[in-house]
């Protein structure tokens, strides 16, 4: 029997010119709305891969959400562990732990949903801040959550 296929929703050609400018700004300095640049180790070629991010803060914890599903970026934070933010100057190495699809990360979601839902709700497939708890829930294999904690 074969296993279902990961949700992963690929970015346009137009999405991928975007996040490339986002990165860059974020590289030098410039954040749109609390943008970073993640860097995360590829797990096949060793080298560190690169892509815009909004992290979430929820009650004084920090989060990576991934909107588009299983990406790349995804598979390599599973296998690395951890990586490093940007904004300018600032380099901030973190470690990173998945988080259970279980009520906690209802809870996280939804507030990520909250502060950018606007820029993200087309890739939850109709999932919104004011869905439901059980919506929630059941979307919550889709989006995988990262806790990050930034080391000193």
């Amino acid at each position: 029997m074969s296993q279902p296929q990961a949700y992963y929703l690929q970015g346009s050609p137009l999405n991928v010119r975007l996040n490339s400018v986002i990165g860059w700004l974020a590289r030098h300095g410039v954040s749109l709305l609390g943008s970073q640049e993640l860097s995360v180790r590829g797990r096949k070629s060793g080298q560190m891969q690169r892509i815009p991010v909004n992290p979430h803060t929820y009650e004084g914890a920090q989060y990576l959400v991934s909107a588009r599903g299983h990406s790349q970026w995804v598979r390599n934070m599973r296998a690395a562990g951890g990586g490093e933010l940007r904004k300018g100057r600032r380099n901030r190495v973190f470690t990173a732990v998945e988080i259970a699809d279980d009520e906690q990360k209802v809870i996280v979601v939804r507030a990520y949903l909250e502060r950018w839902g606007w820029e993200v709700n087309q890739y939850f497939q109709g999932i919104t801040a004011k869905s439901t708890d059980a919506e929630l829930l059941a979307a919550c294999p889709d989006h995988p959550v990262f806790r990050i904690t930034v080391e000193d």
